[in-house]
């Protein structure tokens, strides 16, 4: 099949898939313009004086670099072609893409390959005869259901399918929780490319699910009276001879231990990268299956690190903090560089927590009360700020306190409809 277009994807602040056709000949040049205040945009279509995006320096251009293979597309006769951020200085500070490769580089100088697995929950809502988004209806639905009880639209076999076509790699799609809700588990690869994936993963699944009239949503909480949705980071090292270090012997190793105690060490300031969302903190509550409190476990899942080692060669930890409001590459690049710190600082792992974790909880930290303490812990978060990226952090907090700033004093109802259309 000929391909009569290039769609070249890149990732803001936001997760927004954010691009524009181009064609074949164009995309063959190697990189393609845009402005780079497009950083500073907020869901509202609102400017802001963002640190980075050079909006009072007349909004000059950045490029983004375009990697010479094409990924296939859902859209008939297109290719996407994703790439990294430059402006005239050199790397662009505010690239998400780039922040992960930095994290990946980090690791890599310890001789150890960083490999993700990323679990997506989302909600899906169709339209009433008023024009009103209501709930998908799914009578019929229950946890770990499959077929016509779980998705009477058929919408996950269009995606799944869709995912296939675009050799997406998917482990796993069934119903989550609640009714209208989704868990869609992409398989492991190296941390680059499991971002990728998701990222495109994720335009993938809303734009299908548009395309028969549906939203599906990655908000962490859309319905009050229904369980969250979140993004589970799943990840593992291997060393330069291929072997997974994390529990290579049946128990966790010294990295491993660093890694927890690196992710809870940081546990607040890592809240306002991997749930950056006023609705993140609806999902965020003590005795959810969520990311709540500073604490770890065996095979538990209602701790924010959950360790798994009955297989050496399967072995990995899982940040359960983080939700799909969050951008896959900020998420994954601050919780291994939460985990780096925690092994290059010598940070003491905790007790693994030992009660139920759904009355009784013997951790005594939590993540904050709300996006605005979640941007207050991220900028006293020094070390982390500087592993993840200082100026992408300052962004991060200007973007989201003024987004905080609107949604104050909203009703449940506004906030899902502010978030809906893009989240």
């Amino acid at each position: 099949m000929s391909h009569t277009r290039i769609r070249p994807l890149f990732s803001d602040l936001l997760g927004l898939p954010r691009g524009k056709f181009v064609p074949p000949h164009v995309a063959d040049g190697g990189k393609v313009g845009f402005a780079g205040a497009v950083f500073a945009v907020t869901y509202d279509r609102d400017l802001l004086n963002v640190p980075g995006a050079g909006v009072f320096e007349g909004i000059p251009d950045v490029h983004l670099s375009l990697d010479t293979e094409r990924r296939k597309a859902w859209e008939p006769h297109v290719e996407i072609a994703l790439g990294d951020l430059y402006s005239a200085k050199g790397e662009f500070p505010l690239c998400p893409r780039t922040a992960l490769k930095r994290a990946i580089a980090a690791w890599g100088e310890r001789g150890l390959k960083p490999m993700v697995g990323l679990e997506l929950e989302a909600y899906v809502f169709q339209r009433d005869e008023d024009g009103v988004w209501r709930p998908y209806e799914t009578p019929g639905a229950f946890v770990y259901g499959t077929g016509p009880a779980n998705d009477p639209g058929g919408l996950v076999e269009d995606i799944w399918q869709a995912a296939y076509d675009c050799d997406l790699p998917i482990e796993s799609m069934n119903g989550e929780y609640d009714n209208g809700q989704f868990e869609l588990t992409l398989c492991f690869a190296d941390a680059l490319k499991a971002c990728d994936d998701a990222f495109l993963f994720k335009a993938l699944a809303r734009e299908v699910a548009l395309k028969k009239g549906l939203i599906l949503t990655f908000m962490p909480k859309p319905h009050p009276e229904r369980g969250g949705s979140g993004m589970h980071i799943n990840f593992s090292f291997v060393d330069e001879s291929g072997a997974n270090v994390i529990a290579p012997h049946g128990e966790l190793s010294d990295i491993a231990k660093g890694c927890i105690a690196g992710m809870l060490e940081h546990h607040e300031g890592l809240s306002g990268l991997v749930a950056p969302t006023v609705n993140s903190y609806a999902r965020l509550a003590p005795g959810s299956m969520a990311g709540y409190w500073a604490n770890w476990a065996e095979d538990h899942r209602m701790v924010t690190v959950r360790s798994s080692t009955s297989s050496p060669k399967s072995a990995r930890l899982e940040h359960r903090t983080a939700d799909c409001s969050a951008n896959p590459y900020i998420a994954v690049a601050a919780v291994l560089q939460a985990a780096l710190l925690g092994v290059e600082r010598g940070y003491k792992m905790p007790k693994a927590e030992d009660l139920d974790g759904i009355e009784n909880v013997r951790a005594t930290r939590h993540v904050p009360n709300g996006l605005v303490a979640a941007m207050d812990a991220l900028e006293k978060d020094k070390a982390l700020c500087a592993a993840v990226g200082q100026t992408l952090c300052d962004a991060q907090v200007v973007m989201k306190r003024d987004e905080a700033e609107r949604l104050k004093g909203k009703s449940i109802d506004d906030i899902r409809d502010y978030y809906l259309p893009f989240v």
